[in-house]
């Protein structure tokens, strides 16, 4: 039965956050806002809500250790699993910029985030702020330097045309299904943990952190399947750093989040070998380019963290 209530909440997940994405997409092309500035911040931020809800949830209800490991193993399970699966599929290009900005960032937030918790084992609301500010910056750094030509292809100028009905349908639709797929994902994940003496930290940096993740690997495998370019490296990067920002920024603001020692000692290092792997990867002969056999390094390295955690 838990299992049962955990898969459903992958699946509301997954339904709410490609409507979710849609509707915010439909407003802001509505507004004649740019495709670059929707897809850096509202797409962003939209597929970050899942991370969002489902670590409010945990921490009003008791469990922050699932507020934490969501953030930190959802940012694994981005590059580990989805960019690898992602490049074992398709070669993805890595740009100038995957080095100068969003990498910076990436490894900017992750080691300040790193060092907010092993100072007190907690991260409370000041340091969720400074998270938010931190954040901004980033979004600002981004829109400033930002070129004219730069786009973001994948963005449907069809869903300028949405009607409004439609739009607020889709609104529902998402509101709906985040909440509920948080409830339930959040809920089968304490009860599974504790029928099967495993601890909270584990399931969530495992099974919660791959629900919550789910979104951006659906989204990815269907711009593949329609042959689309706008899949980049970048991408996943910039939804790392909306959910060290924003996720943990606002979960701390809402609630202290006190941080289990397992999480210091073993998932906040494991996050940040990722951050460096993709890095050496991305610099590698045949630099610039991700390609097959760099995905299944980072897919080996997903699977020897996911047996360590249970181990």
């Amino acid at each position: 039965m838990n299992l049962a209530l955990i898969f459903l909440g992958f699946f509301l997940l997954v339904i709410g956050g490609e409507f979710i994405v849609r509707s915010s997409v439909a407003l802001s092309l509505r507004f004649n806002i740019s495709k670059f500035v929707i897809g850096m911040t509202v797409v962003s931020f939209a597929t970050s809500l899942p991370e969002l809800i489902v670590s409010i949830n945990a921490a009003i209800n008791g469990s922050p250790s699932i507020a934490v490991n969501n953030v930190v193993g959802s940012n694994i399970a981005n590059i580990g699993l989805v960019l690898a699966l992602i490049a074992i599929l398709t070669d993805i290009s890595v740009d100038d910029k995957f080095f100068k900005r969003d990498w910076s960032w990436m490894f900017f937030l992750s080691i300040i985030v790193c060092l907010f918790m092993v100072q007190d084992n907690l991260l409370d609301g000041f340091e969720g702020l400074l998270l938010i500010i931190f954040l901004l910056s980033f979004i600002y750094n981004v829109l400033k330097k930002s070129d004219s030509i730069e786009s973001y292809n994948d963005i449907d100028d069809k869903l300028k045309l949405t009607s409004n009905f439609k739009i607020l349908i889709w609104l529902i639709i998402s509101s709906l299904t985040l909440y509920f797929g948080a409830e339930f994902l959040v809920g089968g994940a304490v009860k599974f943990a504790k029928q099967i003496n495993i601890s909270e930290a584990v399931i969530s940096v495992t099974l919660v952190a791959i629900g919550t993740s789910i979104p951006e690997l659906a989204a990815s495998l269907v711009a593949i399947a329609k042959n689309e370019k706008g899949i980049s490296v970048g991408n996943l990067i910039g939804s790392n750093i909306f959910n060290i920002g924003s996720v943990l920024g606002i979960t701390a603001i809402i609630k202290d989040i006190p941080i289990a020692q397992e999480i210091i000692q073993r998932d906040i290092l494991w996050m940040l070998v990722f951050v460096i792997i993709i890095m050496v990867l991305s610099a590698l002969p045949e630099k610039n380019k991700i390609s097959k056999y760099k995905g299944i390094i980072m897919l080996i390295g997903y699977f020897v963290f996911i047996f360590q955690a249970f181990a």
